[in-house]
């Protein structure tokens, strides 16, 4: 008996063996996402995603933390342009049509954004870093004596226009690479995976997580039903009109949240013993403790010896005591995600990356900082752009997403 196919349920075709036993393409009605045909084989092919080959979540976290840490170590344009680079292909190869992967594009907007409001700041509160290159002056307005030391207006140089775009566009890669792995991984199976006792935390995390993916979806649907009606989507006014729909969808959504987590128990916690939970704290803040001045040490040069013994016995009284606070949770978790062979390959390309940045900012600073007294032309180092092209590794060996038939 063949089962009723509900209306948008998602169907497949079952490729079918070909000559010599491969698998041959079935003929559908066209490419997949992005214009690629799937096809099922062997090795590191990436397959087509379904619910039990679907990459963790955290391994997306893991490869985009990755990168900003290589973003974090460099100054150089071109190094800091490839990570973006990277980053876009990925997310453009492996994206859903969920409403959080549409969110990327909001991220490089904030990115841009930035550069152009450190390079604003540069100009008119004036820069530390001394330039002999004048552009232009700006009028000046005089400050009392109390506050020395700060202008606002005056000489603007070339050195202090480069700065300050070399320094926002590190921190516009950094926000592009967080972009990305919010637009890869999916909030809800993220909080799957997270310890019992850091679910609450967890869900308020996902739940702001989720919000700023879904504002952007809700001004995109309300700027095309305006152009669908003829109206202006550009402008205050229309900007005006649109945000409090925006806002109104907002606080319903909030509310149906709010409701949802009610229903299903959230906040309900089991009892335990009261040595038990003095135990949890104990773990916890000592764990913390211990990470905290292993960390110091390894930055330290005189605390290398003591530094990576305290942190490795800091991270164990600390999962310790994350295991141990799990059991006031009282919920249980359904087909809980596995860190399979190709979530493993994802995040450690994104670790290569960062390790190999963090090397060369060792090894070679001066070419992942290229200098702006006096002026030089950034060039782009071989084997940390290399390093950086690791991270595409996530666009050949994720699954492939779904696509709707």
């Amino acid at each position: 008996m063949t089962p009723a196919r509900g209306p948008g349920r998602r169907t497949t075709r079952t490729p079918e063996p070909g000559p010599g036993g491969g698998m041959t393409r079935t003929p559908g009605p066209g490419p997949g996402p992005g214009g690629r045909f799937v096809t099922a084989g062997t090795g590191l092919a990436a397959p087509e995603a379904n619910r039990s080959n679907a990459l963790h979540a955290g391994a997306w976290w893991l490869w985009a933390l990755g990168l900003a840490v290589a973003a974090s170590r460099t100054t150089n344009p071109l190094l800091l342009g490839l990570v973006v680079a990277v980053a876009g292909y990925v997310v453009a190869a492996r994206r859903t049509d969920a409403p959080w992967a549409r969110s990327y594009g909001a991220f490089v907007k904030l990115g841009l954004f930035v550069v152009l409001l450190r390079v604003v700041f540069s100009l008119v509160l004036g820069s530390p870093i001394p330039g002999t290159t004048a552009l232009f002056t700006l009028p000046e307005v005089p400050l009392p004596d109390w506050a020395r030391g700060v202008r606002i207006g005056g000489r603007v140089t070339a050195e202090q226009l480069v700065f300050a775009v070399y320094d926002g566009a590190k921190l516009a890669t950094l926000l592009i690479c967080v972009g990305a792995a919010n637009a890869l991984a999916n909030p809800a199976r993220l909080l799957k995976s997270l310890p019992g006792a850091l679910y609450e935390a967890g869900v308020a995390v996902v739940v702001a997580m989720t919000f700023a993916p879904n504002l952007v979806a809700d001004v995109v649907r309300l700027r095309t039903a305006r152009r669908l009606r003829g109206r202006p989507t550009g402008g205050v006014r229309a900007v005006l009109q649109i945000g409090l729909p925006v806002l109104e969808g907002a606080l319903e959504r909030s509310i149906a949240v709010a409701a949802s987590m009610d229903a299903r128990g959230y906040g309900r916690t089991a009892r335990v013993p009261d040595s038990v939970r003095r135990t949890t704290n104990l773990l916890v803040l000592g764990g913390l403790l211990g990470v905290c001045a292993g960390s110091y040490g390894l930055l330290a040069a005189e605390g290398a010896g003591y530094g990576l013994p305290l942190l490795g016995a800091g991270l164990l009284a600390a999962l310790a005591g994350l295991r141990l606070g799990g059991r006031r949770t009282v919920r249980t978790r359904y087909r809980p995600d596995r860190f399979g062979p190709r979530s493993w390959l994802v995040a450690a390309s994104g670790v290569t990356v960062a390790a190999a940045m963090v090397l060369a900012a060792a090894r070679v600073p001066d070419a992942l900082r290229p200098g702006v007294v006096p002026l030089e032309t950034p060039e782009l180092p071989l084997w940390p752009a290399l390093a950086v092209l690791v991270g595409l590794l996530p666009a050949f060996v994720a699954p492939v997403p779904k696509e709707d038939t």
